[in-house]
Order: C-alpha cells, then sequence, then structure tokens
C-alpha cells in the first residue's frame, strides 16, 4: 500500500491556515486607530460557544495533526526531502546576503518616508534630518555589505532608542533578530566587505599596503566564527517571538481592532464563516507558528508556510505596505535554507546530525 505523499500533508496544514490569514499580520497597519474595547476571553468563549465554530475551530486542529502524523509516517519514504536538504545546504553562504537585502531595503523606505521601523511610529522629515540620514545610510551600508557588523551594532542601538521614543516600535521586533545574525556572520558574499578583504589579503595590492579594514575583520571573523551555528536559533526564536507577539497582543488580547479589519475587507465574503472565528483563527494560528519556531519544529515547513502566508496577505490586503513585510520574508527565507540548527526539537527527535541535515553557515 503506497504512503501518502508530501503533498497531502501540505494541503492539509495549508487547509487550516489560509482561511485566516488575511486578517493576521499587522492589525495596526491597516487599521486607523484601536478598535473597540472588547473583553478577550468573553471574547474567544462566545465564538466558541456556537457549536459550528466549535466543530470547525476543532476540526482544523485535528486535521493538523493528521496531516503532521502522516508526514511523519511518510517522510522516510519520499527522497525529495533529501535532496532538497542537499541543495539547500549549497546555499547557505548566500545567507547573509538575504538577510541584509531583507533589512536594508525597510531602512532605506523607512529614511525616504520618515517612520522608525514601523509606519505606525512616524517622524517629522524636517526637523528630524539627523534620524533620515541615519537610516538611509544603514541600509545603504547593508544593501551594498560595507561594515556589516558594525552598521548592524548600530542598528540594533538605534531599534533600542527607538523603543524609548516610542514603544510601539516593538511591532517591528524582527528587525532585532536580523541585525543579531549579522552581526555574528558579517556581510558574507557578495559584499563590498568580502571584495576588499580578497584585495587587500593579496600580496603586492595597492590596496593591501593601506588595508583599514582587512585586520579588523579578520579578528571579528575569528572571534564570531564559534556562534555561527546558532543563527538559525538567533532567527528562529526572533521569528517565533514576532508571530506569538502579533498573535497574542494583536489578535487575541485585543479582537476589537482585528476585527476592524474584518469588516473593513469583508472577508466573511471570501469565507462565510463567524467575523470572530476569522479573528480567533488568525491569532491561534500566529501563536501556534511562532510557537513552532521557537521550539525548533518542522522549521524548514514552518517557513515555507510562512512565505506563502505573507504572500496571501499582500494579495488579500492592498494597501497593506509591501516593504514592512520585507524582512520577515528575508527571515523565514533564511530559516528555510538553513534549518532548526541545534538547541530544536528537530535536531534532537531523532533527526539527523546538524552537520548532515542543516545548512552551516560558512566563514566570509
Amino acid at each position: 500500500m503506497a504512503r501518502p505523499s508530501s503533498a497531502y500533508v501540505l494541503g492539509a496544514v495549508f487547509a487550516v491556515v489560509a482561511f485566516s490569514r488575511p486578517v493576521a499580520g499587522h492589525v495596526d497597519y491597516v487599521t486607523d486607530g484601536p478598535g473597540p474595547a472588547v473583553d478577550a476571553l468573553a471574547f474567544a468563549i462566545d465564538v466558541l460557544s456556537n457549536s459550528f465554530n466549535a466543530a470547525l475551530f476543532g476540526g482544523l486542529g485535528l486535521l493538523t495533526l493528521i496531516g503532521i502524523a502522516g508526514y511523519l509516517w511518510a517522510r522516510p519514504t519520499i527522497p525529495d526531502v533529501v535532496v532538497l536538504r542537499n541543495t539547500l545546504a549549497g546555499y547557505a553562504d548566500l545567507v547573509p546576503w538575504m538577510i541584509r537585502l531583507s533589512v536594508g531595503l525597510p531602512l532605506v523606505g523607512a529614511g525616504f518616508q520618515g517612520y522608525l521601523f514601523a509606519p505606525t511610529v512616524a517622524f517629522d522629515l524636517t526637523a528630524n534630518s539627523t534620524v533620515r540620514v541615519l537610516f538611509i545610510g544603514l541600509g545603504f551600508l547593508l544593501l551594498f555589505g560595507l561594515a556589516v557588523r558594525i552598521a548592524s551594532t548600530v542598528g540594533l542601538l538605534t531599534y533600542g532608542w527607538a523603543l524609548t521614543v516610542d514603544p510601539a516600535v516593538v511591532i517591528a521586533m524582527e528587525f532585532v533578530p536580523a541585525f543579531l545574525a549579522l552581526v555574528i556572520l558579517g556581510g558574507g558574499r557578495p559584499s563590498a566587505d568580502q571584495m576588499l578583504q580578497e584585495v587587500a589579503s593579496t600580496e603586492g595590492t595597492i590596496y593591501g599596503r593601506f588595508d583599514p579594514v582587512h585586520h579588523l575583520k579578520g579578528f571579528l571573523d575569528e572571534v564570531t566564527a564559534p556562534y555561527r551555528q546558532y543563527v538559525p536559533v538567533v532567527l528562529r526564536v526572533g521569528v517565533g517571538a514576532t508571530f506569538v507577539y502579533l498573535g497574542l497582543v494583536q489578535k487575541l488580547a485585543t479582537p476589537g481592532s482585528a476585527l476592524l479589519v474584518v469588516e473593513k475587507y469583508d472577508l466573511t465574503a471570501v469565507v462565510p464563516v463567524d467575523p470572530g472565528l476569522w479573528v480567533l483563527g488568525a491569532g491561534v494560528t500566529e501563536v501556534a507558528v511562532g510557537l513552532v519556531f521557537i521550539l525548533g519544529l518542522f522549521t524548514r515547513g514552518a517557513a515555507a508556510v510562512s512565505f506563502l502566508l505573507f504572500t496571501t496577505t499582500l494579495f488579500g490586503l492592498p494597501d497593506d505596505p509591501v516593504l514592512v513585510h520585507v524582512t520577515l520574508y528575508g527571515l523565514v527565507s533564511a530559516l528555510f535554507t538553513l534549518g532548526a540548527g541545534p538547541l530544536s526539537l528537530d535536531h534532537w527527535f531523532g533527526r539527523p546530525a546538524v552537520a548532515d541535515d542543516e545548512a552551516a553557515v560558512p566563514a566570509d
């Protein structure tokens, strides 16, 4: 008897989350102010007290578990998974480039449009020209791959400062794991840092006689080398925390604002279910995906599903600011490439060793 293919599993998982995704994500980006005050616990009880809602909610959860069990049963017989992992291992040296692009572009956009990491935290471009230059400068340094570790450290400090200016910047917390990963990895290749180091380290070059960055970069590469294996952990926990925040704080704890999104886009016409079920489903889905990332369970699968869900959000919400999601796009792409890494359930529960199963980020 043939075992089920991975397509069944992907279909099951996507069915669970696809109906809820257009209301998922950064609610504050597509609503004008907070919604009506709604008691979160009473809201959830009221939604699930409806027998149809409860059956649908529980049925989709059960379908998810069946899909996971089916995948675990079928995985040893699916050679595609092994081929995919081996292919992705060859892309590991491009991960710093992925992260640089996914952070540099939003920073440049924030500088030109006048906001602190999140579009909901605006600043006056005229009165704060220094902040504008800082964001644009950091963005271009990361895009070019020049002084990446220094720029990322300054970026972390800038994010910390922005939190003191307006705590609402926490909604863009995905910048923190991105900056931390770049502090560890450096610019990678292709980058201006790597190009200059190659020139400087070659005997007889004119640039090598002056060499203002080569020795510093070489020293930092040696210092951070032992921590490269933990980059997937940094990304997993950071992305997972972002998902948990978006699901728990922006939806489950404040369902009034999320209900505004359902009403604004008439989402009940897309899938005719109770508006409360839209909100509850989106919140629980995001919290679940966040916990999966944090625990390092089915990391590549979670990354792939997240990428698809971001895409459906962009098409489902036409006025959702695309640029602010680029960072999360880049981070889940990096996790899809690297896998869970150490300190993960994927690694601990009988999966092959990290050296064989996960893509290691090589030194510059």
